[in-house]
């Protein structure tokens, strides 16, 4: 099936990335790797670098690793390009290894943020870095961004500095900081970067790198999409919106009608009007005079003592529905009318102008960096702000002021970058990328596959990025912030191609292609209907709190990749490793059908993330319906085709909005259906997230941010803090576990529902209490309590941490264990103590990959 024509709206506004002339060091052709060294450099012919990379992962060569894409892709448009890889950041030294750069510094933490590689959601350093070689520890800075920054200025103080990736993208405005848990300013202006490039930032680099090869001076590079900088002062021309304050409620007075008379709206507020007082006195006088023989003025006319006139204007309410005219006259009780009837027209100010300034042209003013270190309210308003302005469609510049006085200056954030087309996805993935690690990590036989070993290639090393992107808009994920919601799909022969070259080039390949997916399994080709509307939209998600009637969910392109790929010679299986949106596969049964029956090794990970609706409203997720309307489509289809598989749910334990009671009824619903979950996820406020500014404020800004709140059940949000707390909700989802059940028990009985402790199935935890370690044992064993010592009673080991041998069953021990061994010990009965333990209770690096 060919590919579908690219008519997105966004595909017309931007130069394609494959129209530059090439820069002369084209001429120097393809290297099989970037070069990391002079002797690298001196084997390629080149005396120097255009660019330097430098980045906090090992340098693999594939197009799942950040750096080695924007390598490949301005290699392509003909600079040379070379890669520091995870160097070492205590002296400038390192990063002179390549020499002085002649265009820019590429800086960039990796594809996971420092911080979040190096701690874990309560703060406690991980013993180990699935991006680095031997998945060892500690090989990048904290803040490892800046700190790479700060070395790139020392080693060459005059070469531009160009940042990017995941940790720029999350911090590009004053941000919450959960680990030192207070505001933080923009990166840029802690980095002292000259650009940073948010986003996918393929467009952005090759048109700053062209740029800079012209010789323009990088201050002057201030109207590329998708980049932040700092500025002294709005330019002329510009229009700012301030928006530095949340509104202030006070007395609302009513809009007067502009078609009562005065003596009405004196009456409608309970007075009496002065110029009718006076004017009735006018008329007593003429009354009096005229029976004197008197004759009163009116206006400059003298009028007859034989005629009786009596001054009550009378409003003619011509054009009264328009308020484009008003009749107004001044009739006699008898006789001729003595006042002609003159029309009053509305001639427009030109000196007023209404029309709104160009969306271009516009620039919001966010409030300031000290005002949000401050102010909590103000930091969840910059954040919805923020959010309401990443559709490149209609998305307006931000500006956010840091410092005062001289040191004022001005972060200035332009509009995201334009969504690639499915040409230039194709062009961005075709590229020569080698699709291993750098010779420099191979151990002593060559290979990357022992003590030198890269746990985050071999997550992906037979799997298939096909897209990017998400719609979904979950506020605890930075999907959003980082590759924005405007689905980019590459064509079905640039994935087969891939595929392809799996099968032919990759060492080790046995048939089995661990991944067609990206962000998510199941948003392939799906967007808006309507490219207009697509352009103006600023709804936060196209499926919640339901799925968009503009959102097209034909899986008929996934369906036609998934054939096709299996088809092809030497595929043996062709697996489905990234999250599945399940409400939107419901609403393709034929793909259901297709992944359940063709494409699932047994055990499929979902995402529901929680089962009650206060939660699942801060998160923007679907409720626990759509997950038993996948599970029956699920059995059936497995069913039909005599499998047995079986569906894994992750959860999220003290996400913002989630009371002790919703936590319980989790608890409940994981005893309920059989679930023991091994690994949990507590939240982890990353920055910038919608979540995590409703963590920082306590405010839900999904709603309009107000300093008075109208409805605190829509607005408050309960925060998960501290540690006794973030404890007890994890607690919850281990229920099972012994050394959870005293806080358990304690927290049981002040929800006053002791009803729940007992001995029976109806019940969470049991009333005796066995001798526990207080030990926790992992799947990612680096990462758990240490196992007891010998000293420690056998019976505590026996439920502690070291249970009996083949009682660990899979990862939640509450599913069956898949047969393997022999059939006399599969025979025993799955779920029963002696099973032999399944594959799945040791995910490793791929549970890095949450579904969503």
């Amino acid at each position: 099936m060919n590919a579908p024509v690219d008519v997105s709206f966004f595909a017309r506004a931007a130069k394609p990335i494959t129209s530059y002339r090439k820069y002369w060091a084209h001429r120097f052709g393809t290297a099989k790797f970037l070069p990391t060294s002079r002797e690298e450099m001196a084997a390629l012919g080149w005396d120097s670098c255009d660019i330097i990379v430098v980045t906090g992962d090992a340098y693999v060569d594939h197009p799942s690793f950040g750096m080695s894409v924007i390598g490949r892709t301005l290699e392509a448009q003909g600079f040379r390009v070379g890669i520091i890889a995870q160097p070492d950041w205590q002296s400038a030294e390192p990063f002179r290894a390549l020499g002085k750069p002649n265009l820019f510094w590429g800086v960039t933490s990796g594809n996971m943020d420092s911080m979040i590689n190096r701690y874990t959601a309560d703060r406690k350093i991980r013993s180990d870095d699935a991006y680095t070689p031997g998945d060892v520890g500690g090989k990048r800075p904290d803040r490892a961004a800046i700190v790479y920054s700060q070395r790139c200025r020392e080693a060459f103080p005059d070469v531009p500095i160009v940042l990017g990736g995941i940790e720029g993208s999350l911090r590009r405005i004053a941000h919450y900081d959960y680990w030192s848990d207070k505001v933080r300013r923009s990166i840029v202006v802690d980095s002292k970067c000259d650009l940073l490039l948010y986003g996918n930032a393929e467009r952005a680099i090759v048109e700053v790198a062209h740029r800079l090869a012209a010789r323009e001076p990088v201050q002057q590079i201030t109207d590329v999409r998708g980049t932040a900088f700092v500025r002294r002062e709005t330019p002329e021309g510009w229009f700012e919106l301030d928006s530095t304050e949340v509104d202030q409620p006070g007395r609302v007075d009513a809009h007067l009608n502009p078609y009562l008379m005065v003596s009405e709206q004196a009456k409608a507020q309970g007075q009496t009007c002065a110029r009718e007082d006076e004017a009735n006195a006018v008329a007593a006088d003429a009354n009096a005079r005229a029976g004197q023989g008197a004759s009163p003025a009116l206006g400059t006319e003298r009028v007859d003592a034989s005629q009786s006139v009596q001054a009550e204007p009378v409003e003619a309410r011509a054009g009264a529905s328009t308020g484009s005219a008003r009749t107004v006259a001044v009739l006699p009780t008898g006789g001729a009318a003595q006042a002609a009837v003159q029309p009053i027209h509305f001639i427009a100010n030109p000196a007023v102008r209404l029309k709104a300034p160009a969306r271009e042209k516009t620039v919001i003013r966010l409030p300031s960096y000290e005002q949000v270190k401050a102010d909590p309210i103000l930091y969840a308003h910059a954040n919805r702000v923020l959010h309401l302005e990443t559709n490149p469609g209609n998305a307006r510049a931000l500006v956010q002021a840091h410092g005062e006085g001289i040191t004022a200056r001005d972060v200035w954030i332009n509009p995201p970058p334009i969504p690639l087309t499915t040409a230039e996805m194709d062009y961005v993935f075709d590229l020569p990328y080698a699709r291993s690690p750098h010779p420099r990590y191979a151990d002593e036989q060559g290979r990357h596959d022992g003590a030198t070993k890269i746990p985050a290639w071999e997550m992906i090393r037979f799997s298939v990025n096909i897209m990017r992107g998400c719609f979904g808009g979950c506020t605890f994920c930075s999907i959003t912030e980082h590759e924005g919601r405007i689905i980019q799909s590459r064509s079905e022969d640039s994935i087969i191609r891939e595929v392809e070259d799996i099968r032919d080039k990759v060492e080790g390949f046995t048939g089995v292609i661990s991944d067609l997916g990206g962000p998510t399994a199941n948003m392939y080709r799906l967007g808006c209907r309507s490219p207009e509307i697509e352009a103006a939209c600023r709804k936060p998600s196209c499926v919640y709190p339901g799925i968009c009637p503009n959102l097209t969910t034909d899986h008929a392109p996934l369906i036609q990749i998934y054939r096709r790929a299996r088809a092809l010679r030497g595929i043996k299986k062709i697996l489905i490793g990234s999250g599945l949106r399940y409400d939107l596969a419901v609403k393709s049964p034929e793909y259901v059908k297709e992944l359940v029956q063709h494409h699932v090794g047994g055990y499929l990970k979902i995402a529901p993330e929680h089962t009650e609706e206060g939660p699942l409203s801060k998160m923007m997720k679907p409720g626990i319906g759509s997950y038993d309307r996948f599970k029956s489509m699920f059995e059936k289809y497995s069913a039909e085709a005599g499998k047995k598989q079986y569906l894994i749910p992750y959860f999220i334990a003290a996400h913002p909005g989630t009371r002790d009671e919703d936590m319980m009824s989790l608890a409940l619903w994981l005893k309920k259906n059989g679930f023991r979950a091994d690994q949990v996820q507590t939240f982890y406020p990353s920055p910038m997230a919608t979540a995590t500014a409703m963590y920082h404020s306590g405010r839900n800004t999904l709603t309009k941010v107000r300093r008075t709140m109208r409805d605190e059940a829509e607005e408050s949000v309960d925060i998960v803090r501290g540690e006794k707390r973030r404890r007890l909700h994890k607690a919850f989802l281990r229920y099972h576990d012994p050394n959870n059940w005293p806080l358990l028990r304690e927290a049981l009985k002040a929800m006053g529902r002791a009803d729940l402790i007992g001995n029976g199935k109806h019940h969470l935890i049991p009333t005796f209490q066995p001798a526990t370690d207080g030990g926790y044992q992992s799947a990612r064993r680096k990462n758990s309590t240490p196992a007891p010592s010998a000293s420690v009673p056998s019976s505590a080991r026996r439920v502690g941490a070291a249970p009996r041998p083949g009682t660990v069953l899979t990862q939640h021990s509450g599913l069956p264990p898949r047969e393997t061994g022999s059939r006399a010990m599969a025979g025993k009965g799955a779920g029963k103590p002696g099973a032999p333990r399944s594959p799945a209770a040791a995910p490793g690096p791929r549970a890095a990959r949450r579904p969503r």
